[in-house]
Parts: C-alpha cells; structure tokens; sequence
C-alpha cells in the first residue's frame, strides 16, 4: 500500500530535483502562523498539512488570500479545529499568495504494465473534468516535454492571457524532464501530483501544491 507525503515534505522532494515550489512555513498553533505570514509578507495562503491528508480542497482545508494576521490567526485556528482523529499529526502551512490565473498539473505515475509515466495538462479544480492531458514513457527528452505540451488541446491557455505573459514553455519542459529524472532516480516514488503548477503573471511556473505517494 502507498505511503503519502505531506505536502511539505512532497515539495521538498521536487525542490531538490530543481522543481520550483512556493516557500512557505509549517508551524503548530495561530501565534506561529501569523508571524510565519508577517515573515514571508502578505497576502499569504493557510493550508493543514499532514501525511493523511490527500485532498485538501474538498475537505475546505484551505484558507487563501488571507491579508492580516488577525486572519492568518483565525484561519490556523479553524483549520487545526477542523483536523480528524485519522488525520494523525497535523501543521499548519503558511506560504505567500502567488498571483496567476492559469494553472497546470504535471506528475508521475508507475503503470503495472508500461513502466513510469509523465504526464502534463491543464491543472486546477476542473483537470478531471477537462482531462485535457499528453503523456509520455519515462524517460524523456526536452524535446519530448516541448511535445508534450504541443499535444494538449488548450494551446490558448498557453499564450499571453489577459495581460499575463505567455507561459515559458522551456522552463515547464524543465519541470517535466526533472518529474522524468525523479522517477527514475527514485524507484520507490510511486506517483507524484503537482495540482497546481501555477503559471505566475511573468509565466513562470511553480508548484504550489504537491503530493508524493512512496512504497510503504
């Protein structure tokens, strides 16, 4: 059975591949979390975080765009409060609102029969619904990531969008090669999922939620 990260700990495994994730801090009570969103400057993003935790956003485990704090303080409270006997040992994770309007999601997955896979495609709430996704074997190639996002059908996304530049292309088909060295390198990583892989106004993409599943 699958052992999962928590999300702390899953961004920290991309980051030491070269994968660009959001800083953020994980701290244990309000007082905590409101000087970790004065450290890092506000607005900031309040999340609970903990190894059982898989799915914060249906279970309303996140707090965003939270600009003082007082609500910082507040959102960690609510947050810690709303934690399951299940849930095991939880934090709350305080990391700066990152402003960008088009997300991505790329991972890794080990099919039985094929062996890894990388996988990129439109990201967010709506990417099951969408499944607007390209997929290729590990590993790859620059040229197969570049491919990769030639396959996917929303291309406009990818453009200047409402005054935001395009999106680097180069720098997400770094990401995708990294995702591909991981898998390797790692043969005990299961699956990684980067939902979102925000696209920031300048088109620079970053992860700013992760979840790694690893052989138990």
């Amino acid at each position: 059975m699958p052992r999962t990260l928590s999300e702390p700990r899953s961004k920290a495994l991309l980051a030491s591949y070269g994968i660009p994730c959001v800083a953020d801090r994980l701290v244990t009570d309000a007082t905590a979390a409101a000087a970790a969103a004065r450290e890092l400057g506000f607005p900031v993003v309040a999340k609970l975080a903990g190894d059982a935790i898989a799915h914060k956003t249906e279970r309303g485990l996140v707090r965003l765009d939270l600009g003082t704090a007082d609500e910082v303080a507040a959102a960690a409270t609510e947050l810690l409060a709303a934690a399951h006997p299940e849930d095991g040992d939880v934090s709350v994770l305080v990391a700066p609102m990152v402003r960008g309007i088009r997300e991505l999601i790329v991972g890794v997955h080990r099919d039985q029969q094929f062996g890894p896979c990388v996988m990129v495609g439109v990201g967010g709430v709506l990417a099951e619904v969408l499944a607007d996704v390209a997929f290729r074997l590990a590993p790859i190639t620059p040229v197969d990531a570049e491919e990769m996002l030639g396959d996917l059908a929303g291309q406009a996304l990818l453009g200047s969008v409402r005054g935001e530049a395009p999106v680097d292309r180069v720098a997400v088909a770094d990401v995708l090669v990294a995702l591909s060295r991981l898998v390797d390198e790692r043969a005990d990583v299961v699956s990684v999922d980067v939902n979102p892989l925000l696209v920031d106004t300048h088109g620079a993409p970053i992860a700013v939620d992760a979840l790694v599943a690893t052989r138990a």
